[in-house]
């Protein structure tokens, strides 16, 4: 599969081969570290973007972006804010106004966490800077089952944004979304990346911490539990 197509790449795909460059979005966090330990192995030279978007924990995402980086020595990188968001407001991640929630696993519900349409924002500076630079492949680690329930983590999103991309780009261009982990849930992910020797301990998930994280948001409990139930102690320190 490649260039102007209506399919985004999925996990189970037996069809990747050899790809020369790909972008992979990295926020820091444990999905994104699994997914750029798969992109390795799928490709042969990767370009890290992390997106800073006035989240409470920017800084200690970027700290964990540059170290993840580091580990898999990507010097192709690309560190870029788009602080409007926190501007727009709406997300209990971007304005201080919305605490933010106790974690509720069995909640249907979007949560307060949720930054409205962030994922498009991201993709969008990925596929300008893949075209630019001739990747041909953005990884992102969207999850859609056993997560918070973001909209934009859902396989359909991704799909949409890829006709987009087939759309608004040039001819000659081919990139390709690849959602690696989105049909996996946390456990899966926790038993993946260590099977692929990924630095989880470099990874941060907290939605409001920086030192020790806290324990008690979604994201907090979500890893906990992921952890749990793979049968490994989570590496980083909880307050």
């Amino acid at each position: 599969m490649g260039g102007h197509n209506d399919q985004a790449y999925e996990e189970g795909n037996t069809d990747l081969s050899l790809c020369h460059l790909a972008v992979c979005l990295v926020s820091g966090g444990m999905d994104s570290c699994v997914t750029a330990a798969i992109a390795r192995e799928e490709n042969e030279e990767l370009a890290f973007l992390h997106v800073s978007y006035g989240q409470r924990t920017a800084a200690r995402e970027r700290r964990a972006f540059v170290e993840l980086a580091e580990h898999f020595g990507v010097a192709k990188r690309l560190a870029v804010s788009i602080e409007y968001l926190k501007a727009i407001g709406g997300s209990s991640l971007t304005d201080a106004s919305i605490p933010v929630s106790e974690a509720d696993l069995t909640s249907r519900k979007i949560p307060t966490s949720y930054v409205p349409f962030r994922n498009s924002h991201l993709l969008a500076i990925a596929t300008s800077w893949a075209e630019t630079i001739g990747a041909r492949r953005i990884y992102v680690g969207a999850v859609a089952e056993d997560s918070s329930g973001y909209p934009d983590c859902r396989p359909e999103f991704y799909e949409a944004f890829q006709r987009a991309i087939d759309a608004g780009t040039k001819p000659e261009t081919s990139v390709d979304i690849v959602t690696p982990v989105i049909h996996l849930r946390k456990a899966e992910i926790v038993r993946r990346g260590l099977e692929l020797g990924a630095p989880l301990e470099l990874t941060w998930s907290c939605y409001q911490a920086e030192e020790r994280a806290c324990g008690r948001c979604d994201s907090c409990a979500l890893r906990l539990r992921a952890f749990e139930e793979a049968g490994r102690p989570d590496p980083i320190a909880y307050a």
